[in-house]
């Protein structure tokens, strides 16, 4: 009986592994309902002057290595102050995300990059966030980064 039982545990392991990228597109979504939606929408489209919208944009600004750094680092660190973004400008605060895993974080932020529906949106790995987890930020720093970035490539 305990053989069976073992068996059938390691099979399931075994395709939930080949689920791979379906299951942390599933995880993605299910995180960013969690964690994200009550602020930036379920289509991420955001709230106009409060949080930004993110669909059709996060793609873009992780298109450039500065670009992906710059998005993570958002998500570890937090953002605090005023910022334009699409042509609008926003007041607000974000929380930092660094309690969740660097699995959970990657998953996450793929999800957000493909919610442009961009076949190519750059995807995210938990190796990005621990590189990314490495140098810890003040919001006020990302906000630094932010407009760096920004005048060295405008920003969507």
């Amino acid at each position: 009986m305990k053989k069976t039982i073992l068996a059938a545990l390691a099979a399931t392991a075994g395709f939930a592994g080949l689920a791979g990228n379906a299951h942390a597109a599933a995880d993605g979504a299910q995180l960013f309902a969690t964690h994200c939606a009550m602020c930036h929408q379920s289509s991420g489209s955001g709230v106009p002057g409060q949080f930004p919208p993110l669909k059709g944009r996060v793609n873009l600004i992780a298109a450039t290595p500065e670009g992906k750094t710059y998005i993570m680092h958002v998500l570890l660190n937090g953002l605090a102050g005023s910022l334009k973004a699409g042509g609008a400008s926003y007041m607000g605060y974000m929380p930092s995300m660094a309690a969740m895993s660097d699995d959970d974080l990657a998953a996450l932020l793929t999800y957000v990059s493909t919610l442009s529906g961009d076949a190519s949106a750059p995807t995210f790995t938990a190796s990005d966030i621990k590189t990314a987890r490495a140098t810890p930020m003040q919001p006020g720093q990302i906000l630094e980064e932010r407009n760096t970035l920004n005048a060295a490539h405008p920003l969507p």
